[in-house]
């Protein structure tokens, strides 16, 4: 089985909004752990805050995660102004699509943005998403093992 994102980035920060907007996305779902923090930080980097204040002129944004742990969620909770959704259960689709409706999101004006082919790529793809896989946020200081299983992930993604 091959997943075929949509776009495939180095960074969120690659993500070209204006084209995204030129193509009628009106909202961006993220996954959370790597993709726009650090995982288990439960903070965001500043260049981070600075990048969503900028996407946020332009687009929804929400974040839709599998973490279930609530200590971290609380500290997530606190630092994020947009809506947050966990225990996801990513590439399921149940609970994204319930964030969707509740925030009347369609499906074909939504790109779901996540660092895991067989999590966050799938979910979206299941959903009727544009998708954008991008690498670790933290992928110059990630442990080799960490490295080398997400590798073997992407084997299973065709470019």
């Amino acid at each position: 089985m091959f997943i075929k994102p949509d776009y495939n980035l180095k960074s969120i920060y690659d993500i070209n909004l204006e084209e995204l907007k030129n193509k009628g996305i009106k909202a961006l779902l993220f996954d959370l752990d790597s993709t726009l923090m650090g995982s288990k930080r439960g903070y965001y980097t500043q260049d981070t805050l600075n990048w969503l204040e900028n996407v946020r002129k332009d687009f929804f944004v929400g974040v839709v995660s599998n973490n279930n742990n609530p200590e971290y969620m609380s500290k997530v909770l606190a630092c994020s102004d947009f809506p947050v959704v966990f225990e996801a259960h990513k590439p399921d689709i149940k609970v994204a699509a319930n964030f969707m409706k509740q925030y009347s999101l369609k499906p074909e004006t939504t790109c779901f943005v996540g660092d895991r082919p067989l999590t966050d790529v799938m979910c979206g793809k299941n959903l009727g998403c544009m998708t954008v896989l991008v690498d670790s946020i933290t992928a110059d200081i990630e442990k080799p093992i960490v490295r080398f299983a997400r590798k073997l992930e992407r084997s299973l993604v065709k470019f």
